[in-house]
Parts: C-alpha cells; sequence; structure tokens
C-alpha cells in the first residue's frame, strides 16, 4: 500500500534525526475513512516498518468522543486503554497513547515529534506569547495538560473551536512542555511545515546551543567506579560519563543546576525520572565523601536512585541498569540541558510542576514505556564490563563474542583499527542491552593502557574483568632466534602482563574498597606451553611460564583486595589465524623451523598436533569462555593456571 509505504518513510525521516527524535519518541499516523495505522508502543520510528504500526478501527475510536469515564483517574486511564484495545484490529500491538488525537486531527497524515527547538519556546516561561509573536494568532495552542484522555479531549475541543473560529483545520497543534503535532494529507506537506517551523524558531533563538565537546577529565577513573560500586548493592549497575560545554555551563554552579533540576516533559521523567543528584564538588575525596553521603539519603528520600548524577568537573553520569539505558538517558538529560539553555530566548526555562510530574510517575502508560526501555539481558555475565586484549580477531575475538552473548560489556583492545572496528560494528549487532566498543591499545605501552582504563570508565563506570589475551609468537630454535625476536615476544608476552594489571588493578581496589561481597578479576590466556617446555619455541614458552610465575604472585598481592588473578592455559585453536594463517601461520612457521621430524606439509604438521591430544579435538574459543565464566563466578580459587587442552597437558 503507497500510503503505509509513505508513513514509514516519513517515520524514519524524522526518526533518525536527533533534533527531532530521541530515545525512539514522538509518533505518526496515516489514516482513511475506515482505518488508522498509528505507531505502536516499543517501536522506534528510525527503523520502523509495517509490523511497527497498530491498525485501528476508526468507526470504534469514537466511543472515546462519546463515553463519559470514570472521575477516578486510575479507573478512567483503564477504562480509556480497554477502549483502544477495542479497536485495534492488530492485536498484540499496543497502540500510541496519542491514537485518539491522530484520529481527530483532519489530515491523512500525523507526525506527532519533541523536537529539541520546539521544547525550547513550548518549555519557556514565554511559550504562548512568544508562539504568538512568532507564528501568528492562528497558532493552536494546548496548555500543558496530563498526558492521555484528559489531553485528549483538551485538543479535541481545540480543534473543533479552531474549525469554528477559522473555518479550516489547524495544520500543527502546539503543547506546552511537551511538543508538536503536524498533519498535512501529504509527506511533503509535513516536511514543509516542519522546515518552516524549524526555520522560524533558529532566527529567533539569540544564543545557539553550546555544542563544543570537552576532554573527560582524567580524576574519572578516580571517581566513577566508586560510585557505581555504591549503586551497585542489589546487582551491577552500569555508569557512563558525558561531558561537553553545554555540560559544564550547568555543572559549573548550583545557580546554573537550578534551571535543570526538574524535567521539561513526560520523557524526561520516564527515562531519568524527576530528581537528580548534582555533586558540586571537584576533588576526588571531597566528591566520594558527599557521594557516599547523598546517594542513600536520595534513595530514601524518592523512594529510588537516582538515574542522573551531575559532577563537577566530570559531567553527566548515567546510572543504568545496562549500557543501552545509559545511552538514552544520557541523551534525554542533555536534551533537557539544551531546552533549558533555548528557554533563556523565551524568558527563561518553565519545567514541569510537582502535580505534573506526580501525575507521569504513576502513570500506567510510562510505567509500560519505562518496562520496554529498561531492556533485558540474560547471561551468566550479565551487565558485567570486560576488557579482552589481542580481542580484533581470532581466539580474542572468539572469547569476546561468547562473553557478548553472555551478556557482557566488551572493550575490544587491539593495535588493528580496522580490523578492531569492523569487530566491533560485527558485535553490536548481537548486543541486547549490552554494548561493545574498541579502544586503540598499545598493550607495552603504560600511558596506552591508562588511556584504555579511562575510556571504559568513561563508557561502562568500571572494569570487572580484564583478560590479558594479546600475544605473539616467534618460533625458532637456539640457532635461529635472533635476539630482536626474542625480545618483541618477551616484551609482549611477559611484559605487557605486567604493565596490565599494574594499572587495571588500581580500578579494580577502588571498586571492591566500596563492596565489600564484590570480587574483580584479572584472567590471563597462557597457553599450554606455559605448562610444560616447547621444543624451537622457548620465547613463547619462556614468557608463558613467566606469566604464570605473574599470576601466583599477583594474586598473593590482590587476595586481600578481593580481585582474583588466574591463567587459562588453552590447547591449539587450530582454526585460528595464529596457527592457520597461510603466510606466518604457527602450522607454516613449525614446518619451516623443523619442528615436527618427517613434516613435509602443512596438514602433516597439523595432522601431528592432533595426534597429541587425547580429545582428539582443538581448543575453541567457546572452551575457553567456559573457563573464564567458572573463574569469575567462584571466588574460592586465585593464582591457579587452568588447563584447557583436550587431556594434552594434565596436572599432578
Amino acid at each position: 500500500m503507497k500510503e503505509l509505504d509513505n508513513l514509514i518513510e516519513i517515520s524514519r525521516f524524522y526518526g533518525a534525526d536527533h533534533r527531532f527524535v530521541i530515545a525512539g519518541g514522538g509518533n505518526t499516523s496515516y489514516k482513511n475513512a475506515e482505518k488508522i495505522w498509528v505507531k505502536a508502543s516499543g517501536f522506534a520510528l528510525a527503523t520502523i516498518t509495517e509490523d511497527g504500526f497498530a491498525v485501528l478501527d476508526r468507526a470504534k475510536l469514537t466511543v472515546l468522543s462519546e463515553r463519559i469515564y470514570s472521575d477516578n483517574v486510575i479507573e478512567r486511564e483503564e477504562q480509556v486503554k480497554n477502549d483502544l484495545a477495542a479497536a485495534t484490529l492488530t492485536k498484540g500491538r499496543r497502540p500510541s497513547v496519542e491514537t485518539s488525537m491522530h484520529n481527530v486531527i483532519g489530515f491523512s497524515y500525523v507526525v506527532h515529534l519533541h523536537p529539541t527547538l520546539v521544547n525550547g519556546l513550548m518549555g519557556s516561561q514565554q511559550a504562548e506569547a512568544g508562539l504568538y509573536k512568532l507564528f501568528g494568532k492562528k497558532a493552536l495552542y494546548i496548555p500543558y495538560t496530563d498526558p492521555g484522555y484528559v489531553l485528549f479531549k483538551k485538543v479535541e475541543q481545540a480543534i473543533q473551536a479552531y474549525r469554528a473560529e477559522f473555518g479550516e483545520e489547524p495544520a500543527v497543534i502546539w503543547l506546552q512542555n511537551h511538543g508538536i503535532f503536524a498533519g498535512a494529507d501529504s509527506i511533503d506537506g509535513i516536511k514543509t511545515i516542519y522546515a518552516q517551523v524549524f526555520d522560524t524558531l533558529e532566527k529567533a533563538v539569540s544564543t545557539p546551543v553550546p555544542t563544543a565537546p570537552r576532554a573527560t577529565c582524567s580524576c574519572t577513573e578516580q571517581i566513577v567506579p566508586a560510585i557505581r560500586m555504591m549503586l551497585s548493592k542489589e546487582g551491577l549497575k552500569t555508569l557512563k560519563v558525558r561531558k561537553n560545554a553545554l555540560i559544564k555551563h550547568y555543572y559549573d554552579s548550583a545557580a546554573n543546576y537550578a534551571n535543570i533540576a526538574r524535567p521539561f516533559s513526560p520523557d524526561g521523567i520516564v527515562y531519568c525520572k524527576s530528581n537528580y543528584l548534582f555533586i558540586n564538588q571537584e576533588e576526588p575525596e571531597l566528591v566520594l565523601k558527599e557521594a557516599s553521603d547523598a546517594i542513600p539519603a536520595f534513595t530514601e528520600k524518592f523512594g529510588y536512585q537516582p538515574k542522573v548524577i551531575l559532577i563537577k568537573g566530570i559531567g553527566v553520569v548515567a546510572v543504568g541498569d545496562n549500557a543501552a539505558q545509559c545511552d538514552i538517558i544520557l541523551d534525554i538529560f542533555e536534551d533537557a540541558m539544551k531546552i533549558a539553555w533555548l528557554a533563556e530566548s523565551f524568558g527563561g526555562p518553565h519545567p514541569m510542576t510537582q502535580q505534573q510530574i506526580g501525575f507521569i510517575d504513576n502513570w500506567e502508560v510510562e510505567n509500560y514505556r519505562r518496562s520496554i526501555a529498561a531492556g533485558t539481558v540474560a547471561g551468566r555475565a550479565e551487565n558485567k564490563t570486560i576488557i579482552v586484549t589481542g580481542a580484533a580477531q581470532g581466539f580474542g575475538e572468539g572469547i569476546a563474542r561468547c562473553l557478548l552473548q553472555q551478556g557482557a560489556n566488551i572493550v575490544v583492545a587491539d593495535m588493528n583499527e580496522p580490523v578492531a572496528e569492523a569487530t566491533v560494528a560485527h558485535f553490536n549487532t548481537l548486543t541486547k542491552s549490552n554494548r561493545a566498543i574498541f579502544v586503540k591499545t598499545n598493550v607495552t605501552d603504560i600511558q596506552s593502557l591508562e588511556n584504555l582504563v579511562h575510556e571504559t570508565v568513561c563508557q561502562f563506570g568500571g572494569i570487572d574483568c580484564f583478560i590479558s589475551n594479546a600475544g605473539v609468537l616467534r618460533a625458532g630454535g637456539l640457532d635461529d632466534m635472533t635476539p630482536e625476536n626474542f625480545e618483541f615476544v618477551t616484551k609482549i608476552n611477559y611484559f605487557a602482563y605486567f604493565y596490565c594489571c599494574k594499572v587495571v588493578s588500581r580500578v579494580m581496589k577502588l571498586q571492591t574498597s566500596y563492596a565489600p561481597e564484590y570480587y574483580a578479576d584479572i584472567i590471563q590466556i597462557n597457553s599450554k606451553s606455559g605448562l610444560r617446555g616447547s621444543k624451537a619455541n622457548f620465547a613463547y614458552a619462556g614468557g608463558k611460564f613467566g606469566g604464570i610465575g605473574l599470576t601466583q604472585s599477583f594474586a598473593l598481592e590482590l587476595a586481600p583486595s578481593r580481585i582474583k588473578v588466574n591463567s587459562i592455559c588453552p590447547g591449539n585453536f587450530y582454526e585460528g589465524p595464529l596457527w592457520s594463517n597461510p603466510e606466518n601461520g604457527l602450522f607454516l612457521q613449525y614446518l619451516k623451523a623443523g619442528k615436527v621430524p618427517g613434516a613435509k606439509t602443512v596438514q602433516d604438521v597439523k595432522d601431528y598436533y592432533l595426534s597429541q591430544v587425547p580429545m582428539r579435538k582443538g581448543c575453541s574459543p567457546e572452551d575457553v569462555t567456559k573457563g573464564v565464566l567458572y573463574l569469575m563466578e567462584q571466588c574460592g580459587e586465585t593464582g591457579q593456571a587452568l588447563p584447557i587442552t583436550g587431556g594434552q597437558v594434565m596436572l599432578a
């Protein structure tokens, strides 16, 4: 159906543009004489398909205009919800709560959005006067009204009055502290309306929103991981930090913060709740002291933990049940800052009142939206943040992917930028509400590792497990091994493990100091060559033997801080590039080095190695991941070297 294709096109057009839509907000519709197609709850405009629209019988929708509903708010909203459901032809899809308004607007296409620029005016002290000044007396303005049936009735009456006064349909309806409806009989007509609205408002804004990015403070990792643990007493939270010139303006002083201390729209309450925490301190010790007092006091006062914490010098910290929720919280709260800034061009900010906030907080429809937005992740590593070095490809990629599928947030730390970026892009097609990021990292450089930790804390709030997987191998006997190759292998396989532990343990110690029952993990991906010597492979084996010594020593040192340190010693991952790369894989290197007597081909080398494994199989990333999960889940073992070799190496 062409009209439905047009509806999908216009929905995606605005849904993909953050100037118009944030966090999947807004809704769209098309109607003919008999039916209306309207966005269903839980679907994002940016990616919507035909399945994302609920179809309703317009004749049955007329009951909402005619019926007298209960005076009790809860009963009334339940009755309205049931009548909407009765009119819905596509069962299983909950129509937007604004469906009734879409139905009474006298145009085929209706697009309801919450553009930041529009809400800069609609969330200002001069919303009505400013609207008439800019758009004339024919602009249809609706003072703030609780969403749902009451708002529908007010809009319906206003449309009827408008028709009577002007003899035409209102093409644009402006809602105080809510957004805008635009109607037209074509999608080009919709685009024309919004283009004119934006052009007029942009010219009226006296000072554009400051957008300059600002670097996050290096003290972030001295603060945020501790706050994360303060908030994780009933399950791990994810925290994410954002900082720019606009955010700095609002954390610079208590007076500036006061302008954003209450929400401007229902969406703000749905995703960020209606109260926020402002910490007006900059020194890490003072920030943590205030946070340790303020967070429990906030929770006791409001009955929930803060979703938004604004920290002077740090930025906005989103507190989410998962990484996806953090992104939404930051987008919504930064949008509120933009609205407050833009409102200064129209007499200053006009946030919602406490009574209006209370209705949204308790409204079943918004609670339903909250439940959809929360998302779910099920897995043995749910909501843990795990760094995997050398995870762009090969064994590291496989381990990281398996942990991602178990619900973890994954940080791919690697030097191979193009491959790592492609890996992370693929990972994020597999996620639910968890996320993967790439941080370019040289594991032999302390500053690079410190940046890795910093970026991880800014993106996820802490580090629950660090997997030291990056490794290299240069085969060769005493006559063949050059000092340069020996140093290269040893620096990455041995020295880098020390560097990693030195840097990452600082954050882990901070976390465990604020959570007495919490354990963090450092896991080295070692090798069976770390358990027994390896002919013509002493550079690799020596570094791996040394790695187990480091593991045992670090385990003793970090045990009082409840940081477990273990090694996993896998057998051979024959399918990975380390072994099978046709140019420099181990099969080829071992053939050239004469490590397998009598071998004439790469396949001869491979057959020889398989014959050494009692289980007659190589070790896969899935096998190693099971070992990683075991080590993370238990709290009675540290300093261990866990062999996963198919029986090739057995410990006494």
